[in-house]
């Protein structure tokens, strides 16, 4: 019985899998041909690769510096999530008083607000401040998301047994070595989770950068795809490529850590 059940859930999963591929498989193939060969027929394979693309684009659009603006972003505004949501999360569940209670209101709140109905207030704030146009200002705006981050983490950590927060403040630790030597090795597997998901959101996403950033040299790969965009024309050789391009450190990324995505769900759900 179990065999056949794994033989109808390759037979369906198959082919779903196929027709998930089939947009990366036009986007690469694409790449490799000519502009007349790519419109003749779309979905073969090239006669014989043709890199021109890469080289039209490496040496037409700063790819390297706008590859180094999304890595800066990404790694520091992911850091910045999963400390501050890690840290609310620890504050709210082991505050006792009203407090904790009133702050873990206002982030609810606070999350099912959708982020684009605030990005006119979010934009004169950050106007303010001189921080419109700079990458800074940028991370800053990813940090509001640790406010998902809280929720996924604060959701592990009532599985953890609370009597090892206790005994380490009998033995005379303070809230934050508590939080750092207690609390953070035991929720390692949902902040990887949770920094894998995040990663990948603030790699592919282009609403906020399109908004906040305008200078060439501080765009986002994501910009750089948007550049071939015309208004009445697009540079559609160029337009697939760059999304090769964005897509590729992604795809390595999600591919090293799935597994770990995997053990971070899996020891959430078994706890307790």
């Amino acid at each position: 019985m179990k065999k056949n059940r794994g033989i109808i859930l390759s037979i369906v999963m198959i082919p779903v899998a196929c027709l998930v591929a089939v947009p990366f498989y036009y986007i690469l193939v694409n790449t490799l041909k000519t502009q007349p060969e790519s419109t003749a027929n779309p979905l073969a394979l090239p006669a014989s690769p043709y890199f021109g693309n890469y080289v039209h684009v490496f040496q037409t659009i700063p790819v390297f510096q706008s590859f180094l603006n999304t890595v800066y972003v990404t790694v520091v505004s992911v850091a910045l999530m999963l400390l501050v949501g890690s840290m609310a999360a620890f504050g709210v569940l082991i505050g006792k008083g009203r407090l904790a209670a009133i702050i873990g209101m206002v982030l609810v709140v606070a999350f099912v607000v959708p982020g684009q109905a605030t990005l006119i207030p979010l934009y004169r704030m950050l106007a303010g401040v001189e921080l419109v146009d700079s990458l800074n200002g940028l991370i800053i705006m990813y940090s509001c998301g640790a406010i998902f981050c809280y929720f996924l983490i604060i959701g592990y950590m009532r599985t953890l047994p609370l009597e090892l927060f206790e005994a380490a403040k009998i033995d005379g630790a303070g809230p934050f070595r508590v939080y750092w030597s207690v609390a953070l090795p035991l929720i390692r597997p949902i902040l990887v989770t949770v920094g894998v998901f995040q990663t990948m959101w603030v790699w592919n996403d282009f609403i906020t950068p399109n908004v906040f950033i305008n200078s060439p040299d501080k765009q986002t790969l994501v910009l750089q795809v948007y550049t071939a965009v015309g208004q009445f024309t697009t540079d559609w050789p160029a337009f697939i490529t760059l999304s090769v391009i964005v897509l590729i450190p992604m795809v390595i990324f999600f591919i090293f850590a799935q597994r770990q995505i995997v053990s971070g769900l899996v020891s959430g759900s078994v706890k307790g």
